[in-house]
């Protein structure tokens, strides 16, 4: 075994460890429910725009992108744009020949000339729609068409049956070995004063619409070295992998 191997095995070790460590376990979602209270989330951006994602994250998704080298990210929900504009910029960085998709039911005037005014904007696309209209799905079937790795990101409305219905049209985009990745599942585990003016919460979120999806579906399966290799994470089993 040479160096880089064992360097590898060394880090695969410590991610057992992780899961098998059930205080360090508890002890992160105490600080992830706790910093909650606080919007951290919402402290960071990236290239000028606010990105509202945990950095940890972020460097798992840098991790997946890197690994699976997809000529198309598909992401629902797209807000300050700073996420489009992230992954743009990775494309960009790993010289990747493909781009981002966004899309959102609202995208407001001020973000759009923002995300438009950007210099990777050259590696972005939006469609402004409903993720789970007939005809928004059509439009992203078009620019799946032909890719050979696609990313899927679901990151729009958490209520569980909205996120059922992307789950089920936005699933089949994602091509072998690559992820469906759902953020926000950590809604089921916060308590109910955190989720305040909102159609989602405990039973009603991404988590339980993922539970559900998994059920009746064997292509994909849930990446726990992730949750348990960055601890801090909106996305506990939110980390899907396509594996046939």
């Amino acid at each position: 075994m040479n160096e880089i191997d064992k360097f590898k095995e060394e880090v695969r070790a410590n991610i057992r460890g992780l899961m098998d460590d059930h205080d360090v376990q508890a002890l992160s979602r105490i600080w992830v429910r706790e910093i909650a209270r606080h919007k951290y989330a919402y402290n960071f951006s990236w290239m000028g725009r606010p990105i509202i994602q945990f950095p940890q994250d972020m460097l798992a998704m840098q991790e997946i992108i890197w690994a699976t080298k997809p000529d198309l990210i598909i992401e629902t929900g797209i807000a300050h744009g700073g996420s489009l504009i992230y992954y743009a910029s990775l494309m960009e960085m790993m010289q990747l020949d493909g781009y981002v998709l966004g899309i959102d039911i609202d995208i407001r005037a001020h973000n759009r000339a923002e995300i438009e005014a950007h210099p990777m904007h050259k590696r972005i696309q939006m469609i402004q729609g409903s993720s789970i209209a007939a005809e928004t799905v059509a439009q992203v079937a078009q620019h799946a068409k032909g890719k050979k790795s696609v990313l899927v990101i679901l990151d729009s409305n958490h209520t569980h049956e909205h996120v059922q219905q992307e789950l089920k049209h936005y699933a089949p985009f994602v091509t072998k070995d690559n992820y469906l990745v759902v953020f926000d599942t950590l809604v089921e585990d916060m308590p109910d004063d955190l989720i305040q003016d909102r159609p989602w919460g405990k039973g009603n979120n991404p988590k339980t619409a993922v539970r559900e999806f998994l059920k009746s579906n064997d292509q994909f399966e849930i990446d726990k070295a992730i949750e348990a290799k960055i601890l801090i994470t909106v996305a506990p089993d939110g980390y899907l992998k396509r594996v046939r």
